[in-house]
């Protein structure tokens, strides 16, 4: 049996929402990249708005720094120098060392090898058997390291492939179901970079430094332990602890073998079938981790204060006790030995840094983590509100449920923000919401295709606040409603309401009132522009926004832009003068309406714009943008009409015009010149309005040559000679202020005379 369009079209506003919302969760699961990077880029935001609060406990980096390596020679430095460092180090009190530095080539500088690199002569045989009888420096290195103790040793797994692992001294053991191997959810690599045995048999800890960055290269979380490819009798794949890690087990004396709890484990609260690891204890310390074993690297960003020159060390130049309890990585900040790391606060951080902010969190016990539930509870969520979407919006329309999902959507974020905040927990609140925001669409969209009838009558009513010349240039060609657009030259123009909202608190108990008012005012300005071939690009409350020169071309737009304002301001003057005589007569109380109106020109951006489902004929630019911020800046300046640069040139001849300022307006770094529009070209011509003109011209000069006492006397000058002609007594007072405050603050010697906007 063949199903009717509107059968077919009821079945489709289920069927497509629902295989949308499922194909979101499917996605959700199989860690799609880009749905990856949306929830670490929600998570970066967490953390750049509030980083974790920097406490000293006493984690320094040791850093073989651009100074370092200036003073002390190039690296790789020789053994004995590091040597030497991990004695003053220990020395000085620092209760454990660890080294983000991998030995594994033998020091070209000790005796017996160097020696190997001279030419050949008579006397060569009895200097290579005196460079052989001492010490080799690598050795010497690992003495050191052995007589000190505390000291934790770097390896880098990689895969590059090794003939012999590196050494396994910090190992682990498993709580969980049985028949799971940690290897199974842990990073498994096939090779390593490894110290020296030498260097390595002499250290309390060995230790990874690997920081695995994500795929957009930046560092948010670290792998707290991964295993080696390689099979071992008895053990199998060998285990290793990563750096700031393994030195918390040194530091405490804890036990080499550190326990690592699987969700399911006895004690573990576990309550979906998520697999993983939950939490590693090392000693007292309990580290809670993602279901790979990463810990969650809550930073504070770069903070100088951890870091210690090495050559200060070397030379003594430390003062006394200053290492004292403290806890020691070595490593280098200099670029050029490529240890540089992204982090969500840092574009450039120093990779020993990463560990050192996790030492701090482990010492502080302060973790910051994305429980094993958090998936499963966002899957839920989309499920139970996407099915809402899928059997509400069909029955109950569009409106309702978007506010209900509306309100959902910020109490999502709300949470969100708040398990971080308070409960250090990561919550992923954008793609569920983002997929929800999907399965409304489909849904909504489905909707309005069955309600073409009614789309026909929206589109008879843009007559309405459409210019005539459109609607017929559209009912000619019906094509042009398609998604689209051109660039042309137009005149922007933004005009609304002052004072607004303490004339609707009067009419809080008549909206209907409130609503007859508005339409009383917008009917004869929005005729003002309809009749100079103008267009209502759209109502937004009290506020119009209008432009010329399209779809059609239309001559002099500029000059229809100014005269539809001038008109407007008549226009008020009358509707002013009927609502004071019926307040008058109903004895009721008169608030006078006011506009402020901004206009400018451009290139701009023009067409049909929107979606498939529904579009508008509409206009985007930068001038565009302009022309709204200088409907905002009418009140600053104490004027009703204020003109872009361009219109005040296009203009000149033909309006009165006056400049008001030389300003960056809020969201632009550029300086514009701004003009009020004072009258007409009657105006324009009268000799009153040009010796103001002249006299303001001088008074706007002296201002910008910080000549405020000249300034001065010509604002004086500029009120009385503008007496008739408009009304700028609130510019001159604004300009008498700011000559006021330059005279206590006088502005910077490169001042140009702009003035930055910080509002709208």
């Amino acid at each position: 049996m063949r199903l009717s369009k509107n059968s077919l079209l009821r079945v489709l506003h289920y069927l497509i929402p629902l295989g949308i919302l499922l194909t979101c969760i499917f996605l959700r699961w199989q860690d799609v990249p880009f749905v990856d990077q949306m929830r670490m880029s929600v998570f970066d935001t967490y953390q750049r708005i509030a980083p974790r609060p920097f406490e000293d406990v006493g984690v320094r980096i040791i850093d073989i720094d651009e100074k370092s390596l200036e003073e002390l020679g190039q690296w790789p430095w020789p053994r004995t120098r590091l040597a030497g460092l991990v004695y003053r180090l220990r020395s000085a009190g620092a209760r454990v060392v660890g080294f983000d530095v991998v030995f594994a080539e033998p020091d070209r500088t000790s005796p017996a090898r160097v020696v190997k690199d001279w030419p050949k002569g008579r006397e060569i045989g009895e200097i290579t058997a005196q460079a052989e009888s001492l010490p080799d420096h690598d050795s010497l290195l690992a003495k050191f390291i052995r007589g000190t103790g505390q000291v934790v040793t770097a390896i880098q797994l990689s895969t590059k492939k090794l003939e012999t692992p590196p050494r396994q001294i910090g190992n682990f053991s498993v709580s969980g179901e049985a028949g799971r191997q940690l290897s199974d959810f842990i990073a498994v690599l096939p090779g390593a970079a490894k110290n020296l045995d030498v260097i390595e048999d002499a250290a309390s800890g060995n230790a990874l430094v690997n920081v695995s960055p994500g795929q957009d290269g930046v560092v948010r979380r670290v792998p707290l332990l991964a295993a080696l490819d390689y099979d071992l009798p008895a053990i199998g794949m060998p285990i290793y602890p990563t750096l700031s890690m393994e030195m918390l087990r040194v530091l405490q004396d804890a036990p080499r073998t550190m326990n690592v709890r699987l969700s399911g484990a006895s004690g573990s609260a576990r309550w979906t079938q998520s697999e993983g690891v939950e939490a590693i204890r090392v000693g007292a310390v309990t580290i809670p981790t993602d279901y790979a074993g990463y810990m969650w690297v809550h930073f504070t960003g770069h903070k100088p204060e951890r870091y210690i020159s090495a050559v200060d060390v070397m030379t003594d130049k430390l003062p006394a006790d200053s290492l004292r309890n403290t806890y020691v990585l070595i490593g280098t900040s200099a670029a050029g030995l490529l240890d540089l790391r992204s982090t969500p606060l840092d574009r450039v951080l120093p990779g020993v840094e990463v560990h050192a902010e996790m030492l701090e969190q482990m010492l502080l016990g302060h973790f910051l983590t994305r429980p094993y539930w958090a998936a499963e509870s966002e899957s839920l969520v989309l499920l139970l509100i996407g099915l809402f979407f899928v059997f509400a919006v069909p029955r109950l329309g569009a409106v309702w449920p978007a506010v209900i999902g509306g309100t959902l959507a910020f109490g999502a974020a709300g949470i969100s923000w708040w398990a971080y905040d308070a409960k250090l927990l990561l919550i992923d609140p954008v793609y569920p919401l983002v997929s929800l925001l999907a399965v409304y669409l489909a849904t909504s969209s489905i909707g309005f295709m069955r309600t073409e009838g009614e789309r026909r009558q929206v589109r008879t009513a843009f007559g309405n606040y459409l210019s005539p010349a459109l609607v017929n240039e559209l009912s000619r060609h019906p094509e042009r409603l398609k998604l689209g657009g051109e660039t042309r030259d137009m005149t922007l123009m933004f005009c609304d309401v002052r004072g607004f909202t303490s004339i609707s608190e009067g009419f809080k108990s008549n909206p209907q009132g409130l609503t007859r008012l508005i339409n009383r005012l917008l009917t004869p300005l929005t005729k003002c522009i309809l009749d100079r071939e103008g267009t209502i690009d759209k109502y937004m409350g009290d506020c119009i926004m209008a432009f010329w020169n399209a779809p059609l071309d239309v001559e002099n737009h500029a000059h229809h832009a100014c005269d539809s304002a001038l008109a407007m301001r008549q226009a008020l003057d009358v509707l002013n003068t009927e609502r004071l005589a019926e307040a008058k007569r109903d004895n009721a109380p008169f608030l006078p309406l006011n506009i402020g109106i901004g206009i400018n020109c451009g290139d701009c951006l023009v067409g049909n714009m929107g979606s498939d489902q529904r579009f508008d004929y509409s206009v985007l630019g930068d001038a565009v943008n302009l022309a709204s911020r200088l409907e905002g800046q009418s009140k600053n300046y104490g004027v009703d009409i204020v003109l872009g640069e361009e219109v005040a040139k296009r203009v000149e001849n033909d309006f009165a015009t006056l400049e008001l300022d030389l300003i960056a307006v809020k969201g632009k770094s550029e300086a514009v010149h701004i003009f009020a529009l004072l009258g007409d070209g009657k105006l324009c011509q009268t000799d009153a309005f040009r010796n103001c003109a002249a006299l303001h011209k001088s008074m706007l000069a002296a201002y910008r040559q910080q000549q405020w006492q000249e300034a001065e006397n010509l604002i004086a000058q500029c009120r009385q000679a503008s007496r008739g002609i408009g009304a700028l007594a609130g510019l001159y007072d604004m300009y008498a202020d700011r000559i006021a405050t330059f005279r206590t603050s006088p502005p910077p010697a490169d001042w140009n005379g702009v003035f930055v906007a910080t509002s709208k």
